[in-house]
């Protein structure tokens, strides 16, 4: 039935508004008035209403001329024909009373203040009518200790109001419950943790409760709040696929602080602390801000950028009229925008005139691309972030959101705190674990048996959607075939997962009503990674949670661009659009579009470019953003290869492990200095906003390829983000409707149709390959484990951290380096006694490819039998021990199945700074 709109009219100060369902007064009032036009010290738009400072108080009346009461307009809702008063005599002296109270105790120093003149007391006073406080005698808490233990948060309690605001944003946004109110009436008081520091707290830096503050009471070094009044830039974030949108505020070429909208759809006024604090990289000392060009002697000398060019253009054109353009080969960049991603294989292919183009994705996501594609058709997440609140089941497998995509991971929490059940899939008590209903802790390297246990219990407990199969899918008759002959007991085994657990898991995900899956590294770095992947579309297939809200395949994507670097073609089979390369018609449609012959023959992936550089068949490589030698397994085959190119081109921001053996270093701008688009984990197309100049010698990575093309004499226009995003949108499909214009402030979910309409949901009426196609695969043990397992007892699985960001170029330079310093080796309890190693100690953890020394930290969030550590510190160049496999189907790495041991070498020379030693982080 449609209700009828005359019922949802009310009066503001007489005047008739429509509101919507649901909404409380204030909301209804800041619609039609203006945000700040009712007061309010308690509430914010990012936060569910509290009602504890009764500064927005209205009164109400069902008729215009009825008996009128008295309410706090921010948790009171809104009736049809009600009439609100916000200007009333009463109404007035009532809030300027509680403001006068709220000021009796609160520093009168505005002057000195580092808000002053963005304080939201101070703006709510002056708009109530207080000049002066009438009473300022008395007892206060003037006199609350500062905390400035943290490198990023600050807190300055003599000027908290109990508001509550930093407590709920913890609560509700973060969900990391490290604020409280402690004590009642006038002895009441913020905390943090069991009163500690923020530095000895469990604070995870994220600053939504130094953005949610209405005072200073708690803030950041950066001082956010006080330059609200500066330029503003919104831009997206450059670290995880998440896609945060920022506000940059900048003065002159300087970047002051960064702020999260409130109307970002993606983040909803919360980001992490890199995406917050971490940005002083972009100006550091250690910046590259001229080309550099190596010298016989193996020195660097500073060059102009035509010297630079010209260098590399006869160098090329040498290497190519020898050997041919199969001899040159190019890596592409996460990091970097669509637009140069795009422009990068377009002069490998188009320019130099091989297929050899490829990106990070070789090494994380690219089994999640060739898995989606053999199931679905589409290599890409198939719903949105926005779908968690609709989801009834959440199953996480191979990932650490909170760590990894901290927002999302935030958002995770956030739903499974409302009800929704959690199942988790990894071999380590990550920090979901305790909001898991289930936590299936596998060995690693199971995930395709236990995958396969999971779906036979599906089977077994009648919960498959025949209608759905029927209509939608083919090859269920093999699939489920190979389930029934499958032994649980032997699965369970081999997984070490009890089978009754599983099977108690996966009934809970058959049931919901909508099931959500999410994987990230420890599905695809694996031999049989893409395999993996096919079997969790299979999950969602044989249940039916494909295509509506609050279900379907979500990868977590890795990096801030990985998902649109391999959209732009940055693969040796795929051309931009996911074109395959050996098809004639697409060969025909890149030659008429480009002018010239396109290379047929598929080039070579990343390990194959180093395995053609070590034996002499590859002679030069374009690097574009990528640190291979730090980031990629096996480090000493990847130096090896890096020493025997006869030219090595890199781009970079600063002299990483990698760039070291370049031929030519280009010195390239960061995201901050940059316009183009990022395309998130979810399909968004996202502006990308420059926010202030490049460092003076710099360019950005756009531009540079923009200028070599030319110098090669292949026709091309100067470098604009969004002439290039228009040539993008006519070779790509599915982004024709994503100009610069329609993408607004929120970007648009690919496919985006001419008019710039978007797509949340993918596969809603037919899978892109015509039918959902099931596949089926037996568990095979890791080709490491069988080859070195004997020799070296130990799995050794590898990740990131919170605090920093892959190789750790940028977050290294930040105030990040002060809360991690170091990387450190995970060791269960067990298995430290027998190794006779303890939390602290230094260990050498080797491999059959080499060794390296780290610290140990005993803890039991690894199973016995299992190591784990990150790879940010160059010093200690993890990957010196990975390598080994590699998934079957794309050739991924398996970092996660490394067979390792470890031994202890003495103890710590000197212990690392503890929580609580730090210096604030202004620089």
């Amino acid at each position: 039935m449609v209700q009828d709109l005359s019922t949802l009219t009310a009066f503001i100060d007489g005047e008739p508004h429509r509101f919507e369902n649901g909404e409380t007064l204030l909301k209804f009032i800041d619609r039609h008035r203006g945000r700040g036009f009712v007061p309010t010290l308690c509430d914010a738009p990012q936060l569910e209403p509290y009602g504890a400072c009764r500064v927005c108080s209205v009164e109400v009346a069902l008729q215009a001329d009825g008996p009128r009461r008295v309410v706090a307009s921010c948790h009171t809702p809104i009736a049809p024909g009600m009439h609100i008063f916000t200007e009333s005599p009463k109404v007035r002296r009532l809030r300027k009373n509680i403001v006068e109270l709220v000021l009796t105790d609160h520093p009168l120093d505005c002057l000195t203040c580092e808000v002053s003149g963005n304080c939201e007391l101070q703006t709510v006073a002056a708009k109530v009518g207080i000049r002066g406080v009438r009473y300022p005698a008395g007892a206060n808490h003037l006199d609350r200790a500062k905390d400035r233990s943290h490198p990023y948060m600050t807190s300055e309690l003599a000027k908290c109001i109990n508001c509550a605001r930093c407590v709920r944003a913890c609560d509700e946004i973060q969900g990391q419950h490290v604020l409280s109110m402690h004590g009642r009436g006038f002895n009441a008081k913020i905390i943090k943790g069991l009163d500690q520091s923020f530095a000895d707290s469990e604070c995870v830096s994220c600053g939504a409760c130094a953005q949610a503050c209405p005072t200073s009471a708690i803030s950041d070094v950066f001082f956010s709040k006080s330059i609200e009044a500066t330029k503003k830039t919104r831009t997206v974030c450059t670290y995880c696929g998440v896609g945060c949108n920022l506000n940059v505020a900048t003065k002159g070429n300087e970047v002051l602080s960064i702020q999260a909208p409130v109307d970002a759809e993606v983040n909803h006024a919360h980001t992490c602390l890199k995406g917050r604090f971490a940005f002083k990289f972009y100006n550091h000392k250690d910046r590259l801000r001229k080309p550099l060009i190596r010298q016989a002697d193996g020195s660097f000398k500073e060059s102009t950028w035509d010297e630079a060019y010209d260098h590399i253009f006869t160098q090329l054109s040498h290497i190519k009229a020898e050997h041919g353009g199969n001899a040159i080969a190019g890596i592409s960049s996460a990091r970097c925008t669509n637009e140069e991603n795009y422009l990068m294989q377009k002069f490998i292919r188009q320019v130099i005139g091989t297929n050899n183009i490829d990106c990070c994705a070789r090494v994380c996501h690219s089994p999640t691309a060739w898995g989606m594609q053999k199931s679905f058709g589409t290599g890409a997440a198939t719903n949105s972030f926005e779908d968690i609140e609709f989801t009834k089941c959440i199953l996480v497998i191979g990932a650490n959101p909170t760590e990894g995509h901290p927002v999302t991971g935030a958002r995770l929490k956030q739903q499974v705190m409302k009800g929704t059940p959690l199942i988790v899939v990894d071999p380590r008590k990550i920090e979901l674990v305790p909001y898991a209903k289930y936590h299936l802790q596998l060995r690693p390297g199971t995930n395709v048996a236990l995958l396969n246990m999971f779906a036979r219990c599906i089977l077994d407990a009648g919960l498959v959607k025949t209608d759905f199969i029927r209509s939608r899918c083919e090859n269920w008759e093999q699939f489920e075939a190979g389930l029934k002959a499958l032994d649980l007991d032997e699965l369970e085994r081999i997984t070490g997962v009890d089978k009754e657990l599983v099977r108690a898991a996966a009934v809970e995900y058959a049931s919901a009503e909508a099931a959500m899956s999410f994987h990230g590294l420890g599905v695809t770095e694996h031999e049989q990674g893409a395999k993996t992947v096919m079997l969790i579309s299979n999950l969602a297939m044989m249940t039916g949670n494909i295509g509506r809200p609050g279900v379907g395949v979500n990868p977590l994507r890795g990096q801030n661009n990985v998902q649109g670097a391999a959209d732009m073609g940055c693969q040796p089979h795929q051309g931009a659009g996911y074109f395959e390369m050996n098809d004639p018609q697409v060969l025909k449609l890149y030659e008429d579009f480009y002018g010239v012959k396109t290379p047929s023959e598929p080039g070579w992936k990343i390990p194959q470019m180093f395995d053609a550089a070590v034996d002499g068949r590859l002679k030069a490589l374009w690097l574009m953003g990528e640190d291979v030698v730090q980031t990629d397994p096996d480090a000493n085959h990847v130096r090896h290869a890096m020493e025997s190119l006869e030219f090595l081109v890199v781009q970079e921001i600063f002299m990483t492990e990698t760039a070291k053996y370049a031929h030519v270093i280009l010195p390239a701008a960061s995201f901050l200095e940059k316009s183009g688009t990022f395309t998130n984990a979810e399909r968004r197309v996202q502006r990308v906003n420059a926010t202030v100049k490049p460092l003076e010698g710099t360019k950005p990575d756009g531009q540079i390829m923009c200028e070599i093309i030319q110098r090669f004499g292949f026709p091309q226009a100067d470098y604009t983000p969004d002439g290039v995003l228009a040539e993008i949108a006519r070779i790509v499909p599915f982004f024709k409707g994503a100009t610069w214009e329609n993408l607004g402030e929120n970007g648009k979910q690919w496919p985006v149709a001419e008019g710039g309409v978007d797509t949340q949901i993918l596969h809603q009426t037919e899978f892109k390959r015509g039918k959902g196609h099931f596949h089926f695969f037996d568990w095979k043990e890791s080709t490491e484990l069988v080859t070195h397992g004997r020799e070296f007892p130990f799995i050794l699985t590898t990740g990131r951290v919170l605090e920093h960001y892959n190789c750790g170029t940028m977050t290294r330079r930040t105030g990040n380096s002060q809360i991690v310093t170091q990387d450190v080796l995970a060791i269960n309890p067990a298995d430290a006694a027998k190794k006779d190693i303890a939390t602290g100690d230094h260990v050498r953890l080797f491999s059959a490819r080499g060794e390296v020394e780290l610290e140990a930290r005993v803890t039991d969030e690894v199973k016995p039998g299992v190591l784990y550590t990150t790879f940010h510190f160059p010093e200690h160049m993890v990957n010196n021990v990975t390598g080994g496999g590699c998934d079957s189907d794309t050739l991924c790495p398996e970092y996660k199945v490394i067979a390792a041991d470890v031994e202890k070498v003495g103890e710590p020379a000197s212990r690392k700074k503890r929580k609580g030693d730090f210096a604030p982080a202004m620089g």
